[in-house]
């Protein structure tokens, strides 16, 4: 199984490199009692591409500011590539890394740090906060600093087109993810359980909860890291639109569909797995890993960038498993969508040190360096040259729990809600829909309504958002 699943992944790379940008295929039609299912991308007027830097400026022999939101490991390993970029680059310039905070405060930082006339050179943004850095008018596109030094085609496409405008690539992708299932083998053979089948419905989910909990297996069933962004992926994986003018990509967003038919299906499913103890409520971000780990619940829902943590936590405990998120029946296929961040270029510094930042952007792009920071984060590599290099050793045969991420990346269809969701202000949109699951899953109160309740928050954040930036 594990070499099949190696081989189709090896064709995957090789189609998703060698073909031309492909023509999307019209999704399929969903049942009449939902929002209709995701056209192909229309193709709005692109922006006017912005010239390239000129040939005779040169990077700076300057100190580049980077402010980023990777703690811990994953802040060690951006020092790493820090210190050997200020050691080996030629121009003399030294990169100076900074945490910032959390992912909501790092990018608020910067767009203040703009404001004030004092930016860092480049931020780490999280994917929630594409819009709004595109709306700032406080970015350099690199496409305007890439003198051809990157082939943005060798970009996993998922990826490239998360964070391209136009044809054209806004941001450097970075640390890019997904979300899946993760699950204890162990658990699921006490429960009377296939560990090597696992579930691959909302049904089958509910069921193999209710069996993991009644045997003793686990305290609960399930739980979702981010269940916000959870909330998203369940409309890009059935291919249905969560905004109005393409989600967000052929015109502003101005309206959210997060309350209908489909969308009061899932949080009502979540609701009565959580009635029946199957749905465990983790938190907003990171917080279910710990009790995952520590075996108070078989499944977990929750970024791909979590496996390297999860399976180090997991050794000696029990078995870990993976699989691709669970769907309902009757709904076509869509896609799982880009989580992490991207590296952005800020505005407030001459083309010189936009190069010299750009230099460092171009070394992480590197093929050791993608390799290192996927094997040290678990974070995607971003380039077709990274992955295929990793074929080639034998990492994913060494680790194959990683190559469920990248399928699950790789066979979805390319749609507009496939490519996932771009709205102004998202930060406090995210925080507005994650108050409303915990209203339905903890405080069990009726699914649509609080949805209800969130769309209209929502659509006016998007309002006041159209207002200022029109």
């Amino acid at each position: 199984m594990k070499q099949a699943l190696m081989v189709l992944l090896v064709l995957l790379v090789v189609m998703v490199a060698c073909a031309p940008a492909p023509t999307p295929a019209p999704a399929a039609t969903a049942p009449a009692a939902t929002k209709p299912a995701a056209p192909a991308p229309s193709a709005p007027t692109a922006p006017t591409p912005l010239p390239v830097v000129g040939a005779d400026v040169k990077p700076a022999a300057t100190e580049v500011l980077f402010w980023h939101a990777m703690s811990g490991s994953r802040g060690d390993v951006i020092k790493s590539f820090a210190d050997e970029f200020n050691k080996t680059n030629k121009y003399g310039i030294t990169v100076k890394p900074e945490y910032t905070g959390t992912y909501a405060e790092t990018v608020t930082k910067a767009l203040a740090a703009f404001k004030a006339g004092k930016p860092p050179h480049i931020v780490q943004v999280y994917e929630v906060g594409t819009q709004t850095m595109r709306d700032s008018k406080a970015i350099v596109p690199i496409y305007t600093l890439n003198r051809g030094d990157v082939d943005f085609g060798d970009v996993v496409q998922p990826i490239v087109k998360y964070y391209s405008v136009g044809g054209q690539v806004v941001c450097m992708p970075f640390n890019s993810s997904t979300a899946m299932l993760y699950y204890n083998k162990d658990a699921f053979k006490k429960a009377g359980l296939d560990p090597n089948k696992p579930p691959t419905t909302f049904d089958e989910m509910y069921e193999y909860g209710k069996k993991i909990v009644s045997s003793g297996a686990a305290k609960g069933g399930v739980s979702f890291g981010w269940p916000a962004w959870i909330f998203e992926q369940m409309f890009a994986t059935h291919n249905q639109l969560y905004a109005n003018n393409d989600n967000g990509r052929s015109g502003l967003a101005t309206e959210v569909y997060i309350n209908s038919p489909f969308g009061v299906k899932v949080l009502t499913e979540w609701q009565k797995w959580a009635k029946e103890k199957v749905l465990v409520y983790g938190g907003r971000e990171y917080d279910a890993n710990a009790p995952f780990i520590a075996g108070e619940f078989a499944m977990l829902v929750q970024s791909t960038s979590s496996l390297g943590g999860i399976q180090n936590s997991a050794k000696g405990k029990f078995e870990l498993g993976t699989t691709f998120l669970p769907r309902l029946p009757g709904y076509p296929v869509g896609n799982s969508v880009v989580g992490g961040g991207c590296l952005w270029v800020m505005k407030g510094h001459s083309d010189a040190e936009n190069l010299a930042a750009w230099e460092f952007l171009k070394f992480i792009n590197q093929l050791e360096n993608q390799i290192t920071w996927h094997k040290k984060t678990g974070y995607f590599p971003a380039t077709n040259r990274a992955v295929t290099a990793l074929l080639n050793e034998g990492w994913f045969a060494q680790q194959p729990n990683y190559i469920t991420a990248f399928l699950e990346i790789l066979l979805g269809v390319d749609t507009p809600a496939a490519r996932g969701v771009l709205l102004g202000n998202f930060v406090e949109i995210r925080d507005v829909v994650g108050a409303a699951i915990e209203d339905a899953v903890v405080n069990m109160k009726d699914p649509k309504t609080v949805l209800d309740e969130a769309a209209k928050k929502t659509n006016q954040i998007l309002k006041d958002y159209a207002e200022v930036n029109k």
